[in-house]
């Protein structure tokens, strides 16, 4: 199964942003009232399903193994942004079988539950968060339902369409449920939020299987269903790994974030203007590229770009930064250099500030070739240079300087429109004009 991880932002985060906020909310109490709302609703539900007529007897050995294997399973955890995985499935499926069809949401909900003692003896959830896990039982709902109707008893390999049809009311569930709630705390589209769940659909539906297999051995032998241990063993072997290399990229991501900002507070050292007007163009790229819908991977090189895109100008003389006045053809062939010093500084230092070079580079190319330093036109230039420039032209037209005051926003916004399709790229400008309007 899959489960959400409400955290508490209001703009569109790429996987890592959200692994982050997630892992960092992990002990915060409740701020929402939707988890609460899902978990009470639940309740009801599951606890209401004991009104039915039950079509086969309860074993409590059988429950008790359940319960065991199924709590064993949900504490082991793979990563997948804003939502995690569960080995759950081959336990749930055995389920199917063991249990009696009403049984089976509270079942779930119970293993769900005791499986975060050990985190509430250890004070790192708050007991209001338990809320969460009895909210996440609702995918359960879905396969009881479909069980129940069909009355499937014993495990028979003639009856799979009806564990199919199970299987995806599993996933219906689990996706409009986590969906609900990441939606409360996240900005996310449905197509989007399907991509970030479809890792851990993947993982129950190739468990789903061997669950099947667990019940032809389990049935009648509930005690059997401990075979599925060491697999679960080696899930959470391979859910530690994956932690590690999470881990990992967090902190390369924090330390290429850390390397951008630190050079940003050089610019801003080395000349005040200069500094304040990238940081003031990064608001502006991250708003286009929203608009635009990057990626996350093409945002954050967008983002570090806006921030990085004048580190060149350490390089440049300052009495050439600060003349009051035009400067001559010598000063701006010089000036014009910026651009390749500044790929040539962050090429030194690799990885993805590397990549950011190649956009820094670019960032002074014009959309119909007369820009510097490479004279590239149109789609040859790097669409994060393109929302750049742009931005960048925006913010200096509306900035006080030293030769010329500030325009105003109407009188920026007409030269945009006047120079889309020349120096810049038109579906640019007329996504930068859609973000200042708002």
């Amino acid at each position: 199964m899959s489960a959400a991880s409400p955290v508490a932002s209001g703009a569109p985060i790429d996987d890592d942003r959200l692994i982050e906020l997630s892992r960092s909310s992990a002990s915060d109490h409740l701020v929402r009232r939707e988890p609460a709302i899902a978990a009470v609703l639940f309740a009801i539900v599951a606890l209401g399903a004991f009104a039915l007529p039950s079509h086969r007897h309860l074993s409590i050995s059988a429950l008790l193994v359940c319960v065991l294997c199924y709590t064993l399973a949900s504490r082991v955890q793979f990563e997948f942004g804003g939502v995690f995985a569960l080995p759950t499935q081959t336990v749930f499926v055995a389920m199917w079988f063991l249990l009696p069809a009403r049984m089976l949401p509270v079942a779930v909900c119970v293993s769900l539950l005791a499986a975060q003692l050990p985190e509430l003896v250890r004070g790192r959830l708050p007991v209001d968060r338990l809320a969460l896990f009895v909210g996440a039982s609702w995918f359960s709902i879905g396969p009881a339902l479909i069980l129940y109707v069909a009355h499937v008893h014993e495990p028979r390999w003639r009856s799979v369409p009806i564990y199919l049809a199970a299987l995806g009311a599993q996933f219906l569930f689990d996706i409009v449920l986590t969906f609900v709630l990441l939606r409360t705390a996240v900005e996310i589209s449905p197509l989007g939020h399907l991509r970030s769940v479809l890792p851990a659909f993947a993982v129950d539906s190739l468990l789903a299987p061997l669950g099947l297999l667990a019940a032809f051995a389990s049935y009648g032998h509930p005690w059997a269903l401990l075979l599925v241990l060491p697999v679960l063993l080696l899930f959470s072997t391979f859910a530690r790994e994956r932690q590690r290399r999470i881990d990992n990229a967090l902190e390369l991501s924090s330390a290429y974030r850390g390397t951008a900002m630190l050079l940003g507070d050089v610019i801003e050292a080395d000349d005040e203007y200069t500094g304040s007007h990238s940081r003031d163009v990064v608001s502006l790229v991250v708003a286009v590229a929203d608009r635009l819908k990057l990626d996350a991977h093409e945002r954050r090189r967008a983002e570090f770009a806006a921030l990085l895109h004048d580190v060149g100008k350490v390089k440049i003389p300052a009495e050439i930064i600060h003349k009051p006045g035009a400067l001559d053809e010598a000063e701006w062939a010089l000036m014009k250099t910026h651009t390749i010093v500044g790929e040539q500084m962050l090429q030194q230092i690799g990885g993805l500030l590397g990549e950011v070079g190649v956009i820094v580079r670019s960032c002074h190319e014009r959309w119909d070739g007369s820009g510097y330093p490479d004279a590239l036109a149109g789609d040859e230039i790097p669409l994060a240079a393109r929302i750049v420039c742009a931005c960048d032209a925006w913010s200096a037209m509306t900035t006080d300087r030293s030769y010329r005051a500030a325009r105003s926003d109407d009188e920026a916004a007409t030269e945009l429109r006047a120079c889309a399709g020349t120096h810049f790229d038109p579906r640019v400008v007329a996504a930068l004009l859609d973000v200042i309007k708002r």
